[in-house]
């Protein structure tokens, strides 16, 4: 494969590359970096994404490692911001999305590391449950397992806090 079908078939990727970095790593830059070095080794070195219909499974995976790894070294774990869809009429609707969103988004930051990259994938991603297994390397069941166990714990959280 050339530098165009590179262009073609992994560029386009390179945004969901990056918000999938940024979860894990909470850190712009190094989100970026990573995402970079990432092109880089697959331009230079692992060329397996060639002979792929659909690199982005493998692509995932390789980024996953990839901060992990920067996370082990680093350990940096600023938060950054979720991103809000935004479909409220008025202004109190808003302010109480955001509020929930910033609830939400602390509440994500509480799982375990799994749970957590598992849910991003899955709900803010929005990948199939075949691309998690591979990316994660765990088996569907697992993955299921690990996704309801996370939302529990977020509804848990966000019922305890309407109780109070």
């Amino acid at each position: 494969m050339n530098d165009k079908n590179f262009a073609r078939k992994i560029l386009p990727l390179s945004d969901q590359l990056y918000r999938f970095a940024l979860s894990i790593l909470k850190d712009s830059e190094n989100a970026k970096d990573c995402v970079q070095d990432l092109f880089v080794k697959m331009i230079e070195k692992d060329r397996r994404w060639e002979e792929m219909d659909n690199p982005k499974s493998f692509l995932m995976f390789v980024l996953r490692n990839q901060c992990i790894d920067r996370l082990r070294t680093t350990k940096s774990h600023e938060s950054t911001d979720l991103e809000l869809v935004n479909h409220a009429p008025n202004p109190h609707q808003k302010m109480e999305q955001k509020e929930s969103m910033r609830m939400i988004k602390q509440y994500i930051g509480t799982l375990p590391e799994i749970q957590r990259t598992i849910i991003h994938l899955r709900d803010i991603e929005g990948l199939e449950i075949a691309e998690i297994t591979e990316i994660v390397s765990m088996t569907e069941n697992a993955v299921y397992v690990n996704l309801s166990r996370a939302r529990q714990k977020i509804r848990e959280k966000l019922n305890y806090l309407n109780n109070k």
